[in-house]
């Protein structure tokens, strides 16, 4: 059967068609998706994040940025939900900051992974003045006793060595993903399973909009935490870290032993624990990085990148509250 010039003509119409709409099709997901491959302990899971034009939704090293607008909350529930996952959170309640562990818990309770199994972890020196707070089904509590300090510098740089330590001891057993929290926060808004990951970060609120050259890493050559003023991608909050328990694990022996080894050379880095988090993130990327609308400061004004504060620290009177200023 021979086909006329005209049906030829008309037949390579089609397939030139096919192939632009096909283009114009990828064209549209490459720019309002980024296909993020997530690894989780049940294998590879394919992950659509809606893009915004307004902020980075993706870093250099293609691991996503977390942000209002990027992501749906049902398919990422559903998703992560049938994994029957447990996610620890770890706390800090030393001294006068058991105040905060109130607010904390409760306002965990209606915004932090709502629907899943949660482990909460609270190291303190005063377990009589740890409220009693109602926990939903599949939620629990356990208070850690931890030591004092005259310093909250030395309170900060033993936070690395005493989460790493009760992850050998009991966080390995009962927990899938791991979020170290600072107590003096609360939740005001969904924390889903969105921020799950292998090695999660939170972008500070501070310097989110900062060049390289501004964020106050530690500087000193001597410091173990030291970063090059041509080095550094950006400045993530000591206020919130978290990801797999077993890498979380890493991270926090890795930094426990930088900070020994800082104070046996008689050194403190600019910003203690904080500075040696910079430090192992500059250079082992992490797989997720969240907006910092994972930690906001109240005495911040709100940026209209930022859509919904979901976890913020408040504002407190730090010479009334550290044993030291």
């Amino acid at each position: 059967m021979r086909f006329s010039s005209n049906a030829k003509q008309f037949v390579l119409l089609i397939i030139v068609g096919i192939f632009l709409l096909l283009g114009y099709v990828f064209f549209y997901i490459l720019c309002n998706y980024y296909i993020i491959i997530s690894t989780t302990q049940s294998g590879l899971i394919l992950f659509c994040f809606f893009s915004r034009t307004d902020v980075v939704a993706v870093t250099p090293w293609l691991a996503p940025i977390v942000w209002e607008g990027t992501f749906d909350p049902d398919l990422v529930d559903i998703i992560y939900k049938s994994m029957n996952l447990t996610i620890a959170t770890t706390v800090f309640a030393v001294g006068k900051y058991v105040r905060f562990l109130q607010d904390f818990l409760e306002t965990a309770e209606k915004h932090f992974m709502v629907d899943f199994n949660v482990r909460y972890y609270v190291f303190t020196d005063r377990p009589d003045d740890v409220p009693s707070v109602n926990l939903s089904q599949g939620r629990h509590l356990s208070v850690i006793q931890v030591p004092g300090s005259n310093r909250w510098q030395e309170i900060s740089a033993r936070k690395m060595k005493t989460i790493q330590t009760a992850i050998e001891r009991q966080i390995s057993r009962e927990a899938d993903y791991i979020f170290c929290l600072d107590v003096y926060s609360k939740f005001h808004a969904r924390w889903g399973a969105e921020s799950l990951g292998r090695l999660v970060a939170v972008i500070h609120p501070w310097f989110y909009q900062a060049t390289r050259d501004h964020f106050t890493y530690e500087r000193r050559p001597a410091s173990t935490a030291y970063i090059p003023m041509d080095e550094g991608d950006y400045y993530y909050t000591g206020a919130v870290f978290g990801g797999s328990v077993e890498d979380v694990y890493t991270l926090t022996k890795v930094c426990r032993n930088q900070l020994e080894e800082d104070a046996r050379n008689s050194i403190e880095a600019a910003w203690q624990e904080e500075s040696h988090l910079n430090r192992y993130l500059l250079y082992n990327k992490p797989s997720k990085l969240l907006s910092p609308e994972y930690q906001w400061d109240d005495k911040k004004t709100k940026t209209k990148e930022v859509k919904v504060i979901r976890f913020s620290t408040v504002i407190k009177n730090y010479a009334e509250i550290r044993p030291n200023v």
